[in-house]
């Protein structure tokens, strides 16, 4: 038996904003909420993953450990990370080669996210 990813949770201040990037990012809709400290977001169809946004009271400090690697679906890599900015996505600089494919993005609490630019067939 193996396992599979159910829900990806992410900490934040203000579950509202963050949650509300991602369901424009990703087109999810919210799927509970309890009270003030808990928002879950997901798939229209109901399907997995999930994404739980869970308040927390301190800011983020520090670059994140793991993160969501995206790839446009439909469109343009450019008109993707434009749309993305739109929602309030801003590019980060974290040291990465100017020569890689992706671009490093955060949503408005800093938590770091790239679009990637050619599939990983392409490249390799």
């Amino acid at each position: 038996m193996t396992s599979r990813i159910d829900v990806i949770a992410i900490d934040c201040h203000d579950i509202r904003l963050v949650a509300d990037f991602w369901t424009g990012v990703l087109g999810w809709e919210i799927t509970d909420i309890e009270g003030d400290d808990y928002l879950s977001i997901g798939p229209a169809d109901g399907s997995t993953p999930t994404i739980d946004f869970l308040r927390v009271p301190e800011a983020k400090t520090i670059k994140n450990r793991l993160h969501l690697d995206l790839r446009a679906d439909g469109v343009t890599t450019a008109e993707e990370i434009a749309r993305v900015e739109s929602l309030g996505a801003t590019r980060v600089d974290i040291g990465q080669d100017p020569s890689v494919t992706w671009t490093v993005l955060a949503d408005p609490e800093g938590n770091e996210f790239c679009i990637l630019g050619r599939t990983w067939q392409e490249t390799h």
